[in-house]
């Protein structure tokens, strides 16, 4: 009998450190500017990200905050489609404009999908997703080995309801500064 509560508690403990944790911690928007009329005044732009400069809103030039804050760090898709409407086309064109002013930084982009469909197909679909958007940042002008594609399928909501609104939310790319 005391075998069996040992192997439970040993269990339970195991499935605790499984937890992971969602690389979109935070908010689930983004697909925007936060910023309405960019500033290009910048102090001066180096060669690699420094924490030592901020960007408006007061966070560090060239890092994963600036992005969000400044510029939008996702765009969305619709229902198992990789093409990019004209607001994710907008939002990838500021994010272009910010890794010409931050030389230094390389990005990973993340696609994801909602829950339906299998984990293979989604996995796939992520994949085009960010390959959709690495291949318009490329054609912007952006060096292709500054920016690496993952695909989470749809391992990681943002948003884990059954319901077309999380669904929307949970069919994007998001963009992380390495």
């Amino acid at each position: 009998m005391h075998w069996k509560i040992l192997v439970t508690v040993i269990a339970g403990l195991a499935l605790g450190a499984c937890e992971t944790t969602s690389d979109n911690a935070g908010s689930a928007q983004g697909s925007g500017s936060a910023a309405g009329s960019g500033s290009s005044s910048g102090s001066s732009a180096s060669s690699s990200p420094q924490v030592s400069s901020l960007a408006p809103g007061g966070v560090p030039a060239g890092s994963q905050e600036d992005l969000v804050t400044n510029i939008g760090d996702r765009v969305f898709f619709g229902l198992d489609s990789v093409s990019l409407s004209a607001e994710a086309r907008a939002t990838l064109e500021k994010q272009a404009e910010w890794l010409r002013r931050n030389q230094g930084v390389t990005i990973t982009i993340a696609g994801h999908a909602d829950e339906r469909g299998t984990r293979e197909y989604n996995l796939a679909l992520g994949d085009r997703r960010a390959t959709a958007v690495r291949d318009y940042l490329v054609a912007l002008g952006l060096d292709q080995n500054r920016v690496k594609t993952v695909s989470f399928g749809k391992e990681r909501p943002v948003d884990a309801r059954s319901a077309e609104d999380a669904w929307q939310k949970n069919r994007r790319s998001v963009t992380t500064v390495n």
